[in-house]
């Protein structure tokens, strides 16, 4: 099975009306499709829009409702110093996505939508459920040890990891021409979690400096466990999510999807109940890191690795394809399908004033070994072939542009 990742050219795409002119020969090759097929014009995709207006909608009146009850709960002044402090493991988070992410990128307005869904939608549906419980209690006669325990092993890893969840869940079943494998899966699920893991600081650390009535010592521990040693905590947990219904994205449909979904729930409620669980029972919280935590971050860490190497194996098998039908040059693999090409090239252009162009050259070359990996496991076919052709177009003229700057450069 090759390994995944998306191709994120909206629909829509044409060449850039304005785009440097191809030389002679690149234009005679584009002057008819390669085959009929790639000549059909792209569906229409309103129905993408408006689940993109109304899951906005949806999501920005969570995040609403999420910021009335931190300034009716901790009032203007905790909410934004605790915002403050959750900005710093939050960068941290982001970085880490960016650098999952960086091989090909996914679309920003999907990655904010993510956000939003973990800051807002996820944060409503653990509190109601939450408050739900406390009330149940209250009526019992109040919350106990045992109930206390329950609810932090139990009820918050089945509740937040599924509400978490769901949203990656969206995204697959709305937008799944974005969604090609385990990999946008890891990073729509990071993002889910990052947005998740921002408005629960706030609490915790409006919360402690509430309690203590100002900065000290223990304020100071919290920030340094949840904000410095374990920023990465809700991501670890969710990406098991996201990894699973990934691995529906590579061949499977979207009932694969669905029933990957509930899979991948078990270990991520799994691993979320044995970190809360270990807070409540380890009494050397720094060594119980050390020696399980750490591994266990180690391993999702070598997990993501290997997975980007998929990725760019799969670039480098359909681009090698594209250049066996004479649309690059072999030796250009090397420039766009390796790290160190890359790199290299990227070097090379902002020196002489073409940084830009090879940035967009790398991206949609990177975009239509995606979409001819669509192509080939059968997914999203009609419109993925419309993209192919209008992306074939593209890297062509993308190409000549760069051809022509390089033949400006004096030699030596």
């Amino acid at each position: 099975m090759t390994a995944p990742d998306p191709a994120d050219l909206p629909a829509d795409s044409t060449p850039a009306t304005l785009a440097p002119e191809a030389p002679a020969e690149v234009q005679a090759s584009t002057r008819h499709p390669a085959h009929p097929a790639l000549g059909r014009p792209a569906p229409h995709r309103s129905g993408l829009l408006a689940a993109g207006i109304v899951g906005y909608l949806i999501v920005g009146a969570a995040v609403l409702l999420v910021v009335v009850y931190f300034l009716s709960f901790l009032g203007p002044g905790l909410t934004v110093v605790g915002a403050v402090l959750a900005l710093v493991p939050l960068a941290i988070v982001l970085l880490g996505i960016r650098w999952i992410d960086r091989w090909e990128p996914e679309p920003f307005g999907i990655l904010l939508f993510a956000f939003l869904w973990g800051a807002g939608v996820s944060i409503v549906l653990a509190l109601t459920v939450d408050v739900g419980v406390q009330l149940a209690l209250s009526a019992r006669g109040g919350p106990t040890d045992t109930s206390q325990l329950l609810q932090s092993v139990v009820q918050a890893p089945i509740v937040e990891e599924s509400a978490k969840g769901l949203g990656v869940l969206l995204i697959f079943l709305v937008a799944r021409r974005y969604f090609d494998g385990p990999v946008d899966g890891v990073v729509y699920a990071a993002t889910v979690a990052a947005g998740f893991a921002f408005s629960e600081n706030i609490q915790y650390f409006g919360e402690q400096i509430s309690s203590e009535g100002g900065f000290d010592g223990s304020v100071a521990q919290i920030f340094f466990i949840r904000g410095l040693l374990s920023p990465f905590a809700h991501v670890m947990f969710t990406a098991m999510t996201g990894l699973f219904i990934g691995m529906a994205a590579r061949r499977g449909g979207r009932l694969a999807g669905v029933g990957l979904f509930f899979v991948g729930l078990v270990p991520a409620i799994l691993l979320h109940a044995f970190w809360n669980g270990s807070l409540a029972f380890v009494s050397d919280f720094l060594g119980y890191y050390l020696l399980v935590q750490m591994p266990l971050f180690a391993i999702g860490l070598v997990a993501v690795v290997l997975l980007r190497r998929r990725e760019v194996r799969l670039t480098q098998l359909r681009l090698g394809e594209y250049a066996a039908a004479g649309w690059f040059n072999a030796g250009e693999l090397q420039s766009l399908a390796t790290p160190v090409g890359r790199r290299r090239s990227m070097s090379w252009a902002k020196s002489n004033g073409v940084g830009r162009l090879m940035r967009s050259y790398i991206r949609d070359a990177t975009r239509l070994a995606f979409t001819r990996n669509r192509i080939v496991t059968q997914r999203d076919h009609v419109a993925a072939q419309a993209e192919e052709a209008a992306l074939l177009a593209r890297v062509s003229a993308e190409r000549g542009a760069l051809a022509a700057a390089v033949s400006r450069v004096p030699a030596g």
